[in-house]
């Protein structure tokens, strides 16, 4: 496998028709079960932009109910836990949250709206 590197984006120079500068918000969703329709019970932001700096606890309220409603405002799922069984005898063990979901949206950061 090869690498190539990515120029640096071209500064904002005003110019409309110029390319799109593109940046990734990740959003990543720990949901109750396996099913990307349980509802959410922990999360974490990422922001590409540099329009946000969301922080670990920086709400009481989840982005979104579910993973689908995630999918639904456009959010791309890329992706979701490996399921792995519990080691027998170890059922109940409290440990990391299992059922991890990442999703990804690429933004123009020259886009004056909202993200």
């Amino acid at each position: 496998m090869t690498t190539e590197a990515i120029p640096p984006a071209p500064a904002d120079t005003g110019d409309v028709t110029a390319a799109p500068v593109l940046r990734q918000q990740v959003l990543v969703l720990y949901l109750a079960s396996s099913a990307l329709d349980s509802h959410v019970v922990g999360w974490s932001r990422y922001d590409g932009t540099g329009r946000t700096s969301p922080t670990t606890g920086d709400s009481d309220e989840p982005p979104y109910e579910s993973g689908v409603a995630a999918l639904q405002d456009g959010w791309r799922l890329f992706q979701a836990a490996q399921l792995i069984p519990p080691y027998p005898g170890h059922e109940y063990d409290v440990s990391f949250l299992k059922h991890e979901f990442f999703f990804e949206r690429v933004v123009d950061v020259r886009a004056r709206t909202g993200s």
